[in-house]
């Protein structure tokens, strides 16, 4: 009776036995859970094959990845949108070896080991099992060759684990690798390929010249995607027609900038000019006088500065302050400890205005400077999707101010109108405009020890005679820019002149925006006013500030 009875169990446990190891392939689907909730993510399917000795799967990204057992290596592909391929290769032994343990624990049946790791600071628990010989992860960095995984717990609060497997569900013939990798690119290089492809560029200028005193021969005025030069190349401008309806989207303007030989800090200002109407197209063409004037109390005309019925100023997306001489004069300044940087790249959120814009618009890029190396620079918008199902809200854009003498060169004032006077322009506002916002940059400049650019100015904003708002723009910070500034120079108390704290701006950086929420407005015509108490003028010194402000609003 008793060896009856053992005959049959090791028969059962022979048929178990087959059972399990006649099994080919496996496929495990995996939800991802965060502090026990489930994660709003698709889940991730993961497929091993014993025949071919392949795992792979898809992420939500739409990147392919491949455990190749028989080559001992990893592939980490992706179909880009205009059809080509990129993929990078690792090989299974350069990843972490984790830590087996003596826990175990049953997950949809199977038994399981835990394994654990560090990865970038990360503590990560590993649940596997050896039952049937599978293979794979849902995370080709992270236990490949422990079996199969089945549980992922990073930091003890978010967990890949598998939900259901269901086994010998592929071809006898099993899983295969593409044909063609198309570009083998190391893990930086295809990083960078794969993000770009997640975001629209806009490519707007490219290693352009801005200098100044060049003899200078513009294409017939209006043409698209032409670069001109104005204002005695130190202003260029370009036509581009904007992607439309992208509210679901985070916009950054990045502009990269080296000397060709302009050894100071200068006021750089990337600005658009929209609209039918009177502007800044028709002074570049036809000169100053084509700008409206602005008089001071004591009659002194200021060009271009200020909104009126026939006039629009520029709408201001970037302030920007070029550093000393940065890549030009890199091998002919040498400070210990200090390696210079072969370029600046100012990046800036400008999503409120640049999705206010639609269809075409003139860009534009002003650098103050007097020496015919001048600058190069190149620009780019960068559209992050967000919410692809986002509402496409109208907003309502309005540039009230812009005293940046853009067309300096061609001898548009300096600011110093907030010596004597307060700033003011009207604007109507119409109905239907909801969560009102004041865009304001402010710069102060006069570079001597009682100039404007190293002294704290109160800037006051009024709205029909109201102190709304006031703030000093000032940065501390400077000194984090010097590795930008070979040219700068080195005073004997051990300061750098790019070091010093100026008004609203460092040499290498941007100017901040101050963005005042003014509510629901009432509709009808409002003056708005901006008071700064500027210094006076020493000898042949004296001090002005650079003041944009634009007004946007949500229509209904």
């Amino acid at each position: 009776m008793m060896k009856a009875i053992v005959r049959r169990t090791l028969f059962l446990l022979l048929l178990l036995s087959i059972s399990i190891y006649s099994q080919q392939s496996v496929r495990v689907t995996y939800k991802f859970t965060s502090n026990g909730n489930d994660v709003d993510m698709p889940k991730l399917i993961l497929e091993y094959s014993s025949a071919s000795n392949i795992a792979h799967y898809t992420n939500a990204q739409g990147e392919e990845f491949y455990i190749d057992y028989n080559s001992a290596k990893t592939y980490q592909t992706f179909l880009l949108r205009d059809k080509s391929r990129i993929t990078t290769v690792e090989e299974l032994a350069n990843y972490p070896v984790p830590e087996v343990t003596d826990e175990t624990s049953i997950i949809n049946g199977y038994n399981c080991r835990k394994a654990k790791v560090v990865i970038r600071s990360n503590n990560i628990e590993i649940w596997y099992t050896v039952d049937g010989e599978f293979k794979g992860t849902p995370s080709v960095n992270i236990g490949p060759n422990l079996g199969l995984v089945l549980k992922i717990v990073r930091n003890g609060n978010f967990e890949i684990v598998a939900e259901k497997i269901e086994v010998d569900v592929i071809g006898k013939g099993g899983l295969s690798l593409p044909p063609d990798w198309g570009e083998i690119l190391d893990m930086p290089g295809y990083k960078e390929k794969v993000t770009e492809n997640n975001f629209m560029t806009v490519r707007i200028f490219t290693d352009e010249k801005i200098n100044f005193g060049d003899t200078i021969v513009n294409p017939e005025p209006g043409k698209d995607d032409i670069t001109y030069r104005y204002s005695k190349g130190t202003v260029i401008l370009k036509k581009i027609k904007l992607p439309e309806n992208m509210q679901g989207h985070t916009v950054f303007a990045e502009l990269t900038e080296r000397s060709g030989g302009d050894a100071y800090d200068r006021t750089g200002s990337l600005f658009v000019i929209t609209g039918s109407g009177k502007s800044y197209l028709n002074a570049f063409v036809n000169g100053l006088n084509e700008l409206e004037n602005y008089e001071n109390s004591q009659g002194k005309s200021y060009r271009g500065f200020t909104l009126t019925d026939e006039f629009t100023p520029p709408i201001e997306l970037m302030r920007f302050i070029t550093p000393f001489g940065i890549r030009h004069y890199n091998s002919q300044v040498t400070v210990k400890g200090i390696k210079w940087e072969d370029s600046v790249t100012y990046k800036q959120d400008v999503t409120d205005i640049v999705t206010a814009i639609n269809g075409e618009v003139w860009f534009g890029v002003f650098i103050g400077c007097y020496d015919k190396g001048g600058h190069r620079i190149s620009l780019k918008l960068k559209y992050h999707p967000e919410d692809p199902n986002a509402e496409q809200k109208k907003i309502w854009l309005k540039p009230l101010i812009n005293t940046v003498n853009i067309m300096e060169a061609s001898g548009q004032e300096y600011a110093t109108i907030f010596g004597t006077d307060t700033l003011k322009v009207k604007v109507f506002v119409p109905d239907g405009i909801k969560n009102l916002k004041l865009r304001v940059i402010s710069t102060g400049h006069g570079g001597w020890e009682h100039g404007d650019e190293f002294n704290k100015k109160m800037n006051e904003i009024f709205v029909d005679g109201d102190l709304i708002h006031k703030f000093i723009p000032w940065r501390d910070d400077c000194g984090m820019y010097r590795k930008y500034n070979p040219a700068s120079g080195n005073f004997p108390n051990g300061i750098s002149s790019s070091d010093y704290s100026r008004s609203g701006w460092c040499p290498g950086s941007t100017s901040v925006p101050v963005d005042i929420p003014l509510g629901d407005l009432k509709p009808g015509e409002h003056t708005f006013s901006i008071f700064i108490p500027m210094g006076k003028p020493e000898g042949n010194s004296f001090s002005a500030w650079n003041v944009s402000a634009v007004l946007t609003g949500k229509m209904e």
